[in-house]
């Protein structure tokens, strides 16, 4: 009885993990790659950047800040006690499924006001998070009040945090292949007080 259990399990298991997979897949055909590429202007042309995002979207954006600083750029997750204040010539990385997370939005606003630029990750580009963005990327996935399965099966907004965690990963990619810098240097970087 309990190696059926554990069997119906391992296999519902296996189940979700295609399931997220498939998922993932199709999202990423119905990306819109011209409009990531514009990202990498972005990052380039920046002084420092700035991440944002509440929630598993932070996490995501964590996770981008970590390879971006392993670029040797400048970076900052918002919201940690050593942020510094942002400026112009910075740029804020902003990631909200409805684009309307109030914290997401004010820090968008914060960032305009200070002449900052504001690129967006959302679901959907009618918000006030996308309005505020001088480009606005759109993740065609759920957002995490959609509680249908017509878009994602998956619970509340995790297409959308999971494309996120891979869209940043694919952008450090292509900045890394544009710098060329060997991984050996890159290492130099990465946290050794771990």
């Amino acid at each position: 009885m309990l190696q059926t259990k554990s069997q119906d399990i391992a296999a519902s298991l296996q189940a979700n993990v295609a399931l997220i997979l498939e998922e993932n897949r199709k999202l990423a055909d119905r990306i819109q790659y011209s409009e990531v590429a514009t990202i990498i202007p972005f990052i380039q042309g920046a002084e420092r950047i700035f991440l944002v995002g509440a929630g598993r979207s932070g996490l995501a954006l964590q996770s981008a800040a970590m390879r971006l600083m392993h670029l040797g750029l400048s970076v900052f997750v918002v919201g940690e006690t050593i942020t510094p204040a942002i400026r112009e010539g910075d740029l804020l990385l902003a990631a909200s499924g409805s684009g309307t997370t109030s914290s997401i939005v004010k820090a968008a606003e914060k960032a305009v006001a200070a002449g900052a630029k504001v690129v967006a990750l959302s679901t959907t580009a009618a918000s006030p998070l996308a309005m505020l963005a001088a480009h606005a990327i759109i993740v065609p996935a759920a957002q995490k009040e959609d509680h249908g399965t017509t878009v994602s099966e998956q619970y509340a907004g995790s297409l959308f945090e999971q494309a996120i965690l891979v869209l940043t990963d694919a952008v450090f990619q292509t900045l890394w292949s544009l710098d060329k810098t060997p991984a050996e240097e890159l290492w130099k970087r990465h946290a050794n007080l771990e």
